[in-house]
């Protein structure tokens, strides 16, 4: 307290909560230092080279605690049946999201989802994300919702529910190494409100439901989207170094370069770049958009030179999921395919826990006079 009336701020530390440890968890780690993710014991770029999303899914399911272990094939098979379960409430869903995002309508088709069942609730969770994303974008574009194939993997069916065509195997490789990367990253504002809401025993659809409106903000999960805006602003090499220099004397931000916690290359960057390769076998789209990678990284540094500002994954997300056909009104729904799985496996885990988080504030308000101490 100050002069009697005021709480003392002067001792306050990590607001935003920034240093605070809140779970100890073996789900996933994130070294910003050195670059590095690890998930559920793995480096990213062997997780990737060694689970499909299905079996990225059941590891961190077996990790977080969950009993009886489940195999990739389980998984593999329940979502299956969540995808077919999913498509039944598809007719509801674009019915009660006349006129709303593809995000806003997938935050809208968690919501349909019963919590009846453990393990149940959580299967048709992340099962039902591809239906209701494929479903959404082709409302958009005035075409019929195309119904689940639960005989195929989750990356190629949800392939080929958006566009009415089979995936070739280089897209179903890119598009799981996207969502096997994806699907945990530390303690980030959405796996962290999805950990609040657990613990108070809310169940899994209302724990996914906030961590996806945490998720949306354009601070958490947004960032793909205005990648590609920047490429076809910037629209030629020709204008690469003209568009920058002005941007950065703006004081604007580059989209797609630099992180919160990665202080070097955001090692997704990478595992998103091999994928990329899979599908354009270096088409003219992603020439340029490594000619701007290259110019940026050298205008950041030349004009902060003391603020290393890396390719973070984002950048490469955009062209990834560009290759792939995805609208770019969808790559922050898309995101969210991939990390709620990750929610699910910090739900099981802080279930498990079973502590109530419940963190203090410090009161800066005016104390009334008649009750100072």
């Amino acid at each position: 307290m100050s002069n009697g009336h005021f709480s003392d701020v002067s001792k306050a530390s990590a607001f935003g909560l920034d240093n605070v440890v809140a779970a100890e968890t073996p789900l996933s780690h994130v070294d910003g230092e050195a670059g590095r993710l690890i998930i559920a014991g793995h480096d990213v770029e062997d997780l990737v080279a060694a689970y499909d999303f299905e079996g990225a899914v059941a590891l961190l399911w077996r990790v977080a605690g969950l009993e009886p272990a489940p195999s990739g094939d389980d998984v593999r098979r329940d979502f299956g049946r969540a995808r077919m379960e999913a498509f039944r409430l598809v007719p509801a869903l674009l019915a009660a999201t006349r006129g709303l995002s593809v995000t806003e309508g997938l935050r809208t088709g968690f919501s349909l989802l019963s919590d009846e069942g453990d393990l149940a609730a959580h299967i048709r969770t992340v099962g039902s994300a591809p239906v209701f994303i494929a479903a959404l974008c082709r409302r958009d574009e005035g075409k019929d919702a195309i119904a689940p194939d639960a005989e195929v993997g989750h990356a190629a069916d949800f392939i080929r529910m958006l566009r009415g065509a089979p995936a070739s195997e280089a897209e179903v490789r890119a598009l799981n190494a996207y969502l096997v990367t994806v699907t945990d990253h530390g303690m980030n504002a959405s796996t962290f409100t999805a950990r609040v809401i657990a613990s108070t025993r809310a169940a899994m659809i209302s724990a996914v439901v906030g961590a996806f409106c945490a998720l949306k903000g354009p601070l958490h999960g947004g960032a793909p989207g205005p990648v590609l805006d920047m490429l076809d602003d910037i629209g030629t090499r020709e204008n690469i170094d003209a568009w920058l220099a002005r941007e950065i004397a703006k004081g604007e931000r580059l989209m797609g370069f630099g992180h919160r916690v990665y202080k070097v290359r955001d090692p997704r960057a990478d595992v998103f770049n091999k994928a990329v390769m899979l599908l354009t076998n270096g088409n003219e789209r992603v020439r340029f958009a490594r000619d701007v990678e290259t110019a940026a990284l050298a205008a950041l540094k030349a004009a902060k030179p003391n603020q290393r500002l890396d390719t973070n994954m984002e950048y490469y997300t955009a062209v990834l999921l560009e290759a792939l056909g995805i609208p770019r009104v969808a790559v922050t729904a898309v995101f969210g395919m991939s990390r709620v799985a990750g929610w699910s496996a910090h739900v099981i885990e802080q279930e498990r826990v079973g502590r109530l988080i419940r963190p203090q504030s410090r009161y800066v308000g005016r104390w009334p006079d008649d009750k100072a101490a």
